[in-house]
């Protein structure tokens, strides 16, 4: 695990920090967290501060602890955190969208820069994560390869900070696609991810942009039926876009 970057409250940047990586799905449901004394030394802080952090996320329904031979903490199955997050979604109109405008104009470049600069082990990446979007069955394992493409994606583009700033972005934004009949984004995902790739493969830069614009507003209506479901949305969300 990366080491965090400390800001407000130390306990508070290691409890978002271990946030992300799960909304990233790099830490699974179901999955048990390290021994605490070994998970502090990989993320580089006390041990009181990650203990802090545990209860912040045991509190918020992210993880939680058990006991026995097989005890520890473990990641729960999200849907506590998924419902607030809906539920924040809903009373915080025009977020959504916020964050999506940010992606796109965020990923809209870092696909022209992987065309003109992609090597062919970029490509060979991007194909890696193409092929582990085919053969997810689960939730988890769809979020990883989704991270996995937009990952490979930047560092084809040869810019660190695009890569941590697409790492913070889809951190922030929790898409619980288990609100979701669950082929229906991965289907329309891999075709998006095969559309961006072939466009960086022949070096098609503007193609590549509006195959990436394309995605992430389908990723938009989702998270919006995610949120809204068959509702009207409020007039101010329709027209913050």
């Amino acid at each position: 695990m990366q080491r965090v970057v400390t800001s407000t409250t130390l306990a508070q940047a290691v409890a978002d920090h271990l946030r992300k990586l799960i909304h990233r799905g790099e830490v699974a449901p179901g999955e048990r967290l390290p021994a605490e004394r070994e998970l502090a030394e990989q993320l580089g802080v006390a041990r009181i501060s990650l203990r802090e952090a545990i209860k912040q996320l045991r509190a918020d329904g992210y993880v939680e602890v058990r006991r026995g031979a097989s005890g520890g903490t473990y990641v729960t199955e999200l849907r506590r955190p998924a419902e607030a997050w809906r539920a924040r979604m809903r009373a915080q109109v025009g977020e959504i969208d916020d964050i999506l405008d940010f992606r796109i104009a965020l990923e809209t470049e870092t696909a022209v820069l992987a065309a003109r600069r992609r090597s062919a082990s970029d490509l060979a990446a991007l194909r890696v994560a193409i092929d582990a979007l085919h053969g997810v069955n689960d939730r988890t394992a769809f979020r990883q390869a989704d991270s996995r493409f937009h990952l490979a994606l930047a560092r084809a583009a040869r810019s660190e900070r695009l890569a941590d700033a697409i790492q913070t972005s889809r951190g922030e934004l929790f898409s619980p696609h288990d609100l979701l009949p669950f082929d229906e984004p991965v289907q329309e995902t891999l075709q998006d991810h095969e559309r961006i790739y072939d466009a960086v493969r022949v070096h098609a830069a503007d193609r590549a942009a509006e195959a990436m614009r394309e995605h992430l507003e389908h990723t938009r209506e989702q998270l919006r039926f995610i949120v809204f479901g068959g509702e009207d949305e409020p007039e101010q969300a329709r027209t913050a876009t």
